[in-house]
């Protein structure tokens, strides 16, 4: 099972549209759920600390937790596969985090079992879901040998 959990709602339709058709797709190969954490709209400091604490009361500790992280370890769509792939045989469900616009405290990235980033560029976050749930089913079409990936 794959989940993700990020903080704020996607108001804008098209946005939904392209997240439930990727659900549907992702949904061939494994069951896909995405838990929305309110976002806060303290100063800095609290709004990160209020999100962190929301996220970390629902991440489960036995799930294989991966934060999205600027500065994580980068990778390609094979082996961004090869890692789902391989997490899989071991923990029956992957969890990613996408965090708030400020980004997550240290606590929250020190009890992930690995930090990922797919660029150092900074991405809005109704699109970076997207672009994150397109990687995922990406990674499946790659580890069934099916045509999509070029």
């Amino acid at each position: 099972m794959i989940k993700i959990i990020c903080v704020g709602k996607i108001k804008e339709s098209f946005f939904v549209d392209a997240i439930k058709e990727y659900q549907k797709r992702i949904s061939k190969y494994t069951r896909i759920e995405i838990f929305e954490i309110p976002d806060c709209n303290y100063d800095n400091i609290k709004t990160i600390r209020e999100e962190s604490n929301a996220i970390m009361k629902v991440i489960n500790k036995n799930d294989y937790n991966i934060i999205m992280d600027i500065h994580g370890q980068m990778l390609d769509s094979i082996s961004f596969a090869k890692k789902i792939e391989d997490t899989l045989i071991f923990n029956s469900n992957i969890t990613f985090i996408i965090g708030g616009s400020l980004g997550v405290n240290e606590e929250l990235k020190n009890i992930c079992d690995y930090r990922l980033s797919f660029s150092m560029m900074t991405f809005p976050h109704q699109l970076f879901r997207i672009i994150l749930l397109e990687q995922i089913y990406r990674a499946f079409k790659i580890i069934n040998h099916e045509e999509y990936h070029k």
